[in-house]
C-alpha cells in the first residue's frame, strides 16, 4: 500500500510540473506573438510588456526547476520516471530561452521604431521564417502536451527550412549594405531579429527531441535524424 500511495503521490507531483510547463510555454508563445508584432507595427507598449512578461517567465523557470528538483529528492524516481523529470527540466530551460529571445526581438523594435529607419521593409524580410518558427514553437507544444513522438519528429524536420531562411536573409541584408551604406543601421537590427527567430525555431526543435525522448528513450540531440524511420523500424 505504501508503494501504491508513492507512486500516486508522484504521478500527482509529475502532472502539476506538467501542467507548469505547459502553462510556460503559452506564455512563452505569447511573447513571441506580441514581440513580431512589435516589430511589425512599431507600438513600443506592447514590446515593452514582452519584456515585462519575461520577468514572469524567469520567476515561472526558477519555480520549475526547484519543485523538479524536490521531486527527485522526495521520490527518488527510477529508470523511465527519471528520464521523464530531466527532459522536463531541459524543456523548462528552452522555454526560458524563447522568452529571452522574444525580449530581444522586442528590444530591437523598440531600438528600430524609434530611430526611425527606413528604407527597407525589415518585418517582410522576416515575416517568412517568423511565420515558420511559430507554427514549429506550436507543434512542439502540442507534441509535448500530447507526449506525440511521431509529430514530433515530423516537425523536427522543419527546422532546417528555418535554418535557411535565415542564410537567404543574411545574404540581402549584406547586398542591400553593401549597395546603400544608408540601409547598414536598420539592416544590423533586422538581421538581430532573424538570428533570434532562428533560434526560437531552435529551441523549439530541441523541445520535439526531448519527447521523442520521453516517449521512447531515443536521445537524437546532435544527430542527423531527418526522417522518423529509425522510430518506425523499431515500431516493426
Amino acid at each position: 500500500m505504501t508503494g501504491d500511495h508513492s507512486s500516486k503521490q508522484y504521478d500527482s507531483d509529475l502532472e502539476a510540473i506538467r501542467s507548469k510547463v505547459l502553462a510556460m510555454g503559452g506564455q512563452v508563445e505569447h511573447q513571441f506573438h506580441d514581440a513580431i508584432s512589435a516589430f511589425r507595427t512599431g507600438n513600443i507598449e506592447v514590446a515593452k510588456r514582452v519584456m515585462k512578461d519575461d520577468e514572469a517567465v524567469n520567476r515561472l523557470e526558477v519555480e520549475l526547476d526547484d519543485a523538479c528538483s524536490h521531486l527527485i529528492v522526495r521520490r527518488q524516481p527510477t529508470a523511465n520516471d527519471l528520464r521523464t523529470v530531466m527532459a522536463t527540466i531541459k524543456i523548462i530551460t528552452d522555454l526560458e530561452r524563447v522568452g529571452d529571445e522574444a525580449t530581444k526581438i522586442a528590444r530591437t523594435a523598440i531600438h528600430l521604431h524609434k530611430r526611425g529607419v527606413g528604407l527597407i521593409s525589415h518585418y517582410e524580410t522576416v515575416s517568412l521564417i517568423a511565420e515558420q518558427a511559430s507554427d514549429i514553437l506550436r507543434s512542439a507544444l502540442d507534441a509535448l502536451a500530447r507526449l506525440d513522438d511521431k509529430q514530433a519528429l515530423e516537425l523536427i524536420k522543419q527546422d532546417a527550412s528555418i535554418d535557411h531562411g535565415f542564410r537567404q536573409i543574411t545574404r540581402s541584408l549584406i547586398t542591400f549594405m553593401m549597395e546603400d551604406p544608408r540601409t547598414i543601421s536598420g539592416s544590423i537590427d533586422t538581421l538581430w531579429v532573424a538570428k533570434a527567430i532562428e533560434r526560437i525555431g531552435d529551441h523549439a526543435k530541441n523541445i520535439a527531441e526531448y519527447v521523442v525522448y520521453v516517449v521512447g528513450g531515443k536521445d537524437i540531440r546532435h544527430t542527423d535524424f531527418g526522417s522518423a524511420k529509425a522510430v518506425d523500424e523499431d515500431d516493426d
